[in-house]
């Protein structure tokens, strides 16, 4: 088995080389409006978004810079599949314009967008990132009532085209059981709130630093897995520097990968070159960490009903039983951009 993952750079609001009801798995983070380090991204794409912000018409900015996002919203609606789901990691901006200081509340308003497209709203995931130190606060420190809360969290927002994806072909049905995940790692993962650290980049073009702000692999690896089968292609249309993509090659997923910013691609390259032994290393964690878990709980509980058919472990479900995990045995360059990668069952880094 191989994948394929195709780069295109180019603005997302045109999704024309990619065909009607070709993806099934959305994952991204767009530019967070009312984020001043996103400003000039959405002033190139409207002048009028900069002629609202010099004159400090806040919402009006904030209205013009959800409509360019809709844009790519419109394009994602044609080409997911019907049953597909749409994953975005979105944070909610505070700013202070003409000396006033308000929210932004950009969840919200992607989640009005995608309802009046026609999407279906499924529970969404606080993600609580811990990037600010316990002692910050903002406003009038320790004298009521002008404080203000400090955002510690951002959304990771869930819709669906319609309903769910049916498998009534029998090899859809294996892929699908090949797919699955371990018990204990679906009641972490189905939690609705993630407690994890963000990404610090280690970028090299200051302009290139300043721009992006990638979510962790550990985050779009999950999505990855919770909501798409082996073979299946996502998209990221906000590509950044790749962890989609890289989440996608880890999970035998295909993948497509949008940017505007073509100063991106020796970052997205350069991670793919890398990626290999950290992704190998990934998964024989993944597989050792059930193991850990298991070895505890047999102590406690006594042996589990199943066996893992591939892997020869215990697992909790029948479900589980036919799980398959393959190691990334080699990652080649097709052309400019596009990759294809090889798998493997025995980690080739032992």
């Amino acid at each position: 088995m191989n994948t394929s993952h195709k780069f295109i750079y180019k603005s997302a609001d045109n999704l024309g080389e990619i065909k009607d009801e070709s993806i099934e798995l959305v994952i991204t983070s767009p530019p967070y409006p009312m984020i001043e380090m996103w400003d000039e991204i959405f002033c190139n794409q409207n002048s009028k978004i900069k002629d609202a912000l010099e004159k400090s018409e806040s919402e009006k900015a904030f209205q013009l810079m959800h409509e360019e996002l809709k844009k790519v919203w419109c394009e994602l609606f044609r080409v997911i599949v019907p049953g597909g789901i749409v994953c975005i990691n979105i944070g909610d901006a505070t700013r202070t314009i003409d000396k006033k200081f308000q929210l932004f509340p950009s969840h919200a308003r992607i989640i009005e967008h995608f309802l009046e497209l026609g999407f279906q709203s499924l529970p969404e995931i606080i993600w609580r990132k811990q990037t600010n130190a316990p002692n910050k606060f903002m406003g009038s420190g320790m004298l009521p009532p002008g404080a203000y809360v400090t955002l510690e969290h951002e959304f990771i927002l869930i819709f669906r085209k319609g309903n769910k994806r049916d498998f009534k072909e029998e090899n859809r049905k294996i892929n699908r059981r090949e797919s699955s995940y371990f018990w204990e790692e679906r009641n972490i993962w189905f939690s609705d709130i993630w407690d994890f650290k963000g990404i610090s980049q280690n970028l090299n073009n200051k302009l290139t630093r300043k721009r992006s702000a990638a979510f962790p692999f550990e985050l779009a690896y999950r999505l990855a897995n919770m909501f798409s089968t082996k073979g299946d292609t996502i998209l990221d249309p906000f590509l950044g520097t790749g962890t989609t993509s890289i989440a996608a090659m880890t999970s035998e997923r295909n993948s497509i990968g949008i940017e505007i910013d073509i100063s991106m691609k020796d970052i997205i390259e350069s991670n793919i070159e890398n990626l290999k032994p950290i992704a190998n290393n990934y998964i024989k964690r993944r597989i050792k960490n059930h193991i850990d878990f298991i070895n505890k709980r047999t102590k406690i509980k006594g042996p589990t009903k199943y066996n893992n058919e591939k892997l020869g472990f215990s697992v909790i479900t029948k479900q589980e039983t036919a799980l398959k995990l393959n190691y990334l045995d080699n990652i080649r360059k097709r052309n400019e951009n596009e990759y294809i990668v090889d798998y493997c069952e025995n980690n080739p880094n032992d």
